[in-house]
């Protein structure tokens, strides 16, 4: 148990969401439970978590959530286990939402290296109709951006993922490479500017970034059969473009394309069977699909060895030839491939809400040593 990275979870207390300070010690080896000094509350080790209150063993839930996670089907873990449906429809559901919360704090934190970018959309069949999954990947590392499920195929769709990449990191110098749908260089252009601050009144100019560049692969079908490409640079200039893509694809011939998300995306179509084609897994309810998306996309990040990232091994006693790394690792998110119990367990620290009143002293002294 370590009590330094946990935080308070009492909404009354001053001290929560905060971690790192000291104010977090063992209250209970035995019942694995933590206490906070400050209201002097105590919670267990996985509250906040998709852990907390589980009625069957983690390791069964874990192993659960793995299998789901590389694409198992629920009525073969049903009969394994001698589960409930709903009980395993629960613990996917729980587990999509812990991992979206992880996704939302270490990937949307602004720290990703966001040099050549890829979006597409998948069109997914649900119960009564259709529904859309749009998703977007940094090519450098392999590192899924997130993903966002609407109804229809709009400018709204479009333009909440383009704000899931901007938060992920600096665009300045960005490469967005997308489809031939029109709603992304006109949502790029207005979700990617940047207000210049000139010190007078009033609201400043929006302008973009001058390294930002934009670029479409449109695809020319007859028949249902692919007969022509057409790549086209929306803003930027060629060489600038052409440079990028050599650096981020590691090749001097490359070319405008979306293979990167396109081969992710089949990644959760073999992983998650109502993103197949042609299938009879059709979706009851847009909160499943989500969060089938979430513990999947979270879970290629953090706890999947991918083959185009590993380096290799220097030294004469360096046992292997290969260091694989996650696309996490690869970002500079992590230092290691996490385990899915370690997905399941990490305590996401909440936004710290507003309060009215005086601060008590320790947390003024706190606000002046991190300042």
């Amino acid at each position: 148990m370590d009590p330094h990275n946990r935080f308070c979870h009492n909404e009354r207390c001053w001290a929560y969401g905060r971690a790192g300070e000291g104010h977090i010690v063992i209250h209970s080896q035995k019942e694995r439970r933590y206490k906070c000094k400050r209201c002097k509350k105590t919670f267990s080790e996985t509250k906040g978590t998709a852990l907390y209150r589980a009625h069957k063993s983690h390791e069964l839930m874990v192993a659960v959530v793995t299998l789901l996670a590389y694409g198992c089907p629920i009525q073969a873990i049903v009969a394994a286990f001698s589960l409930d449906e709903r009980t395993v429809h629960r613990w996917q559901r729980e587990s999509g939402h812990q991992c979206r919360r992880l996704q939302e704090h270490l990937v949307e934190a602004g720290e990703v290296l966001l040099e050549h970018v890829q979006a597409d959309e998948l069109r997914v069949r649900v119960v009564g109709g259709v529904v859309w999954v749009a998703s977007a990947l940094s090519v450098g590392s392999r590192l899924w951006l997130g993903g966002v499920v609407q109804v229809r195929r709009d400018r709204s769709l479009i333009r909440t993922l383009l704000e899931r990449v901007r938060a992920c990191g600096a665009f300045q110098s960005l490469l967005l490479c997308t489809d031939g749908l029109s709603s992304y260089p006109k949502q790029a252009l207005s979700v990617l500017r940047e207000p210049l601050r000139s010190g007078k009144r009033g609201r400043p100019r929006l302008l973009l970034p001058e390294g930002l560049m934009i670029a479409q692969t449109i695809k020319r079908y007859s028949r249902r059969r692919v007969k022509g490409v057409i790549q086209r640079i929306v803003r930027g200039t060629e060489e600038a473009v052409r440079a990028r893509l050599n650096a981020t694809q590691g090749g001097e011939s490359a070319q405008i394309n979306t293979s990167y998300i396109e081969r992710l995306q089949g990644t959760f179509r073999s992983r998650l069977a109502p993103l197949a084609r042609k299938t009879r897994s059709a979706v009851r309810q847009r909160a499943t699909l989500e969060a089938g998306m979430w513990l999947i996309g979270t879970a290629y990040n953090f706890c999947c060895w991918h083959r185009s990232l590993r380096l290799p091994r220097s030294g004469a006693n360096a046992e292997g030839r290969w260091t694989e790394r996650t696309p996490a690792q690869a970002a500079g998110l992590t230092d290691h491939r996490w385990s899915f119990h370690e997905l399941l367990v990490f305590g996401v620290p909440p936004a710290a809400p507003k309060r009215r009143g005086r601060r008590p002293k320790w947390l003024l002294e706190a606000a002046d040593d991190a300042a």
